[in-house]
């Protein structure tokens, strides 16, 4: 076992980190058809709708874990 417990956790950390940045990435990815839809729907009151309710869940998805990891003091 040659690795220190502070390496081990830094590596965690960093694992942990780029992790949230594919969850962002991922986020962006879900955003873009809602985007593309709202704008082919020539942006009716309804297709408005429906996009802010399905940014908001997918906004939940990303914003919620950064969320929890402050509170949890993980950031």
């Amino acid at each position: 076992m040659g690795m220190s417990i502070s390496t081990l956790v830094g590596l965690l950390a960093k694992a942990g980190l780029a992790m949230l940045l594919a969850n962002e990435v991922r986020g962006l990815v879900l955003a873009a058809p809602i985007l593309y839809g709202m704008y082919q729907a020539g942006g009716t009151l309804m297709a408005i709708w429906l996009g802010i309710c399905s940014l908001a869940g997918i906004g939940l998805t990303v914003v919620g874990p950064l969320f929890v990891a402050r509170k949890l003091k993980l950031l």
